[in-house]
């Protein structure tokens, strides 16, 4: 005998996202948004005194809005869904089963509009909402960083082109690094979400020809409906033109900077798992954490390996939207219907998972900086290691400012550093060897070898570049967010 299998759950919403976010792309706020624009469009369509004097276009009374008003959020998931396969129309579905709870207003709901009156102004709606809440906890993830780059910002390391040792930097402007990416993925996020426009009251195709119609030939009523409606729905801008749908231009935007921000925390996440390879920089690790099933006593970057893992699905989305978008026939298709409701709340569900993930890697419940541990032995062993082939210039200048020939302490230095990278490469010695060679050499025997050597003379501007960073990019991002600062998120798996 079978037993019923518990339908599928999208790892997104019973694993990763916030409920917030997986609220917001739910079905009921999708369907309450849907009445609360049908209620915008009828006190519109009142406050514009649509005339009822031509025999077609019927009066909108105050009870009937008051009845509108009333049966916002009572909406029978049940009841629309028998509906719409009765229909196979989800937007038909639930103008009856609105009208099933508000008799009264049967005749005047959805009067003048077509599907994407409802579809695509809710889109832009929770779009916008998104945007507003993935700005908010970026800006928080970037504080975050800042912070832990202003605590490491002297600390010298090891820096690296092609992954092989080069000169140094410090772990505050490697940190820097990472932070610039996040803000200017802030910065175009904020972007399409401050100039986000509303479809408004189009019609059908675009032409506004059925409200034009209900105003009885009055235009400038029909352009001023289409505004009041985006300003009911708290816009203060509306697409110019369109055709059934708003351009689907404006989703692939969207999608883009979200994978912007996908790039830039994969690359943070890919750089933190080669630092955890290198044990310079660990993952935060709770007591009864995990590592491997079979090998006790690993520590894995879980964490970076998620965001990555993330922010990979969220880099193969865009392609989709384009794809919409390079194939709406003429005013629209509606193979864009179901791709659509799959790539955009997973766009933002993804966006805000990753997001949980990287502030979760910075903060404790304290808010402050915790996560990631910085392992100073371990660097300074990793700096000593390599400094002797780093100092050579600095040794070279040295001796040669003590009164030794330019020429003369070059062969010197280079025929040491190769007798020595042999010895290290034949398992036979350490850079470190080449310190004493070089003491032992008359050439050097002026040079302050400690003085020359401090790590702390190899880094640069670094410091203070981290200090300009933060006054010149982060500061403006924390008075532009201030309520949004010092969260904490506590990952459920």
């Amino acid at each position: 005998m079978s037993t019923p299998l518990d339908p599928y759950d999208n790892p997104l919403i019973g694993r990763y996202a916030s409920k917030e976010m997986a609220e917001r792309w739910g079905p009921m706020r999708k369907f309450r948004t849907w009445r609360r624009l049908w209620l915008a469009l009828a006190e519109a369509q009142v406050d514009l005194r649509m005339t009822a004097d031509d025999g077609v276009s019927p009066r909108i009374s105050a009870d009937q809005l008051a009845e509108l008003r009333s049966h916002l959020d009572d909406i029978d998931l049940k009841r629309a869904s028998e509906y719409e396969k009765q229909f196979r129309h989800d937007v038909m579905a639930h103008i009856h089963a609105l009208g099933d709870v508000a008799p009264g207003c049967r005749g005047i709901i959805h009067l003048g509009a077509t599907s994407c009156y409802v579809t695509d102004n809710a889109d832009l709606i929770l779009m916008r909402e998104s945007l507003h809440q993935i700005c908010e906890s970026l800006a928080c993830v970037i504080d975050a960083l800042g912070r832990f780059a202003h605590s490491w910002k002297d600390e010298p390391t090891l820096g690296f082109t092609h992954f092989q040792p080069a000169q140094l930097t410090t772990v505050g402007k490697r940190a820097v690094l990472w932070t610039y990416d996040l803000v200017l993925d802030l910065q175009e996020l904020e972007r399409r979400r401050n100039e986000l426009p509303f479809r408004g009251a189009k019609g059908t195709t675009g032409t506004q020809a059925s409200f034009l119609a209900l105003f009885g030939g009055d235009h400038e009523k029909v352009k001023k409906l289409d505004r009041l409606v985006a300003r009911k729905a708290g816009f203060s801008r509306v697409v110019p033109v369109c055709g059934q749908t708003y351009t689907r231009k404006i989703d692939t935007q969207i999608l883009d900077a979200l994978s912007g921000l996908a790039q830039s925390a994969h690359k943070w996440g890919t750089d933190l798992r080669l630092l955890a390879h290198r044990q310079e920089i660990d993952e935060p690790f709770e007591a009864d954490q995990v590592g491997s099933s079979a090998m006790a006593y690993k520590r894995n970057p879980m964490r970076s390996e998620r965001m990555c893992s993330l922010a990979r699905f969220l880099m193969g989305l865009p392609p989709m939207a384009a794809n919409t978008l390079a194939t709406q026939w003429f005013e629209r298709t509606l193979d864009d219907s179901a791709v659509r409701r799959l790539y955009i709340p997973q766009a933002f569900l993804a966006a805000d998972a990753i997001l949980r993930i990287a502030l979760n890697l910075l903060t404790q419940k304290s808010g402050e900086v915790h996560g990631l541990v910085v392992n100073k032995p371990v660097i300074a062993r990793n700096v000593r290691e390599y400094m002797p082939y780093m100092a050579t210039e600095n040794l070279m200048m040295a001796a040669v400012q003590a009164g030794a020939d330019r020429q003369v302490v070059h062969k010197i230095v280079k025929d040491h550093s190769q007798a020595v990278t042999a010895r290290v490469k034949a398992g036979e010695g350490s850079p470190t060897e080449l310190f004493d060679r070089l003491k032992r050499e008359p050439a050097f025997v002026k040079v302050d070898f400690s003085a020359a050597l401090d790590p702390r003379h190899f880094v640069g501007r670094a410091a203070q570049q981290v200090e300009e960073f933060l006054g010149d990019y982060v500061e403006p991002i924390r008075k532009r967010y201030p309520g949004a600062l010092g969260g904490s998120v506590e990952l459920d798996v």
